[in-house]
């Protein structure tokens, strides 16, 4: 069961990330130190999608539902319903380039909002 768990717990990290890497800049927007972990996280989701590569949490995660061996109930409800969305089953290279043109332009929207932000601000008072 603690295999199964963490397996799921993996999975509602990896879903995280994903969300980060398409929605982290709103985190910048709102506290610059975002950054230093937006950047890199998007690149990796780019190059994740661009070269078909799996993401080490999936390596991770896979791992644990081994030593899980089917233990327990059939799925569970992060198998049911968030597994499908990270690995759906139409997934395909051409869909994959796809995602990571939906990232790089989400992305390209949201920081141009937050550089025109910045540039709005006004300067501080010394």
């Amino acid at each position: 069961m603690f295999y199964r768990l963490s397996a799921d717990a993996v999975l509602i990290l990896h879903l995280g990330f994903i969300v980060f890497v398409l929605l982290g800049g709103l985190l910048v927007a709102w506290k610059r130190p975002f950054l230093i972990l937006h950047l890199p996280a998007m690149a990796w989701g780019i190059f994740v999608e661009l070269t078909g590569r799996l993401c080490p949490l999936t390596y991770w995660e896979n791992d644990l539902r081994k030593l899980a061996g089917g233990a327990g109930y059939e799925t569970s409800f992060v198998e049911q319903y968030l597994l499908p969305l990270i690995y759906p089953s139409w997934l395909s290279v051409p869909v994959q380039y796809l995602l990571a043109a939906v990232v790089v332009t989400v992305n390209l929207l949201i920081y141009g909002w937050v550089v025109w932000r910045w540039q709005r601000r006004p300067a501080p008072a010394d």
